[in-house]
């Protein structure tokens, strides 16, 4: 488990929004934050229901120099449609606890489907959503979490968050990515 201290320092990530029709890539922007200041900002790309998310995730936490960061949180554990996040694999490469954050706990059923009967490799992506675990309720959000525990979660939430009950990194890495795609920004629902 991470000191408390150091899950203060966290990169949040979120995806720029994008057209249904939209295929190729996708913009992702990672916004650092110590405790609620905005201390940097990250930008990379990952592949429209692609399977590059892991390892671009990766790249952009060792390219931001990470070595103070103490905690990744998401947007959900897919990015760019289907492109599923493995917590795990992201955990052990960088060495930092992966917290997911969302409003309500996501429909299973339907993201089963969708994957096994729309989505190019979906039997992987659901292993990788099933290997994450059940959401838990946290701080009035839902988390899934990798290499931290429910109590330092909402810790860490509790650190994080000012508006709302999305933590900075996250709502800063949404009206960033926002702006960035669309020439603005929106608000954040969660």
């Amino acid at each position: 488990m991470a000191p408390l201290i150091r899950l203060h320092h966290a990169i949040g990530f979120d995806d720029a929004p994008f057209d249904r029709s939209h295929r190729g890539n996708v913009r992702v922007i990672g916004a650092s934050h110590s405790g609620r200041t905005l201390h940097g900002v990250v930008s990379g790309q990952v592949r429209r229901d692609g399977q590059n998310s892991t390892c671009e995730l990766t790249r952009l936490v060792a390219g931001y120099g990470g070595d103070h960061l103490g905690l990744i949180l998401l947007q959900g554990i897919a990015l760019a449609g289907f492109n599923v996040v493995d917590l795990h694999t992201l955990h052990r490469e960088t060495g930092l606890p992966v917290l997911v954050v969302a409003r309500r706990p996501p429909d299973l059923t339907r993201i089963r489907a969708a994957l096994l009967e729309q989505v190019p490799g979906g039997e992987r992506k659901w292993r990788l959503i099933q290997r994450a675990g059940e959401m838990e309720p946290c701080g009035g959000v839902w988390v899934q979490r990798v290499g931290l525990s429910l109590n330092d979660s909402q810790a860490a939430l509790t650190a994080l968050t000012v508006t709302g009950r999305v933590p900075e990194p996250l709502r800063a890495a949404h009206l960033i990515a926002g702006g960035v795609a669309q020439g603005r920004s929106t608000r954040q629902r969660v």
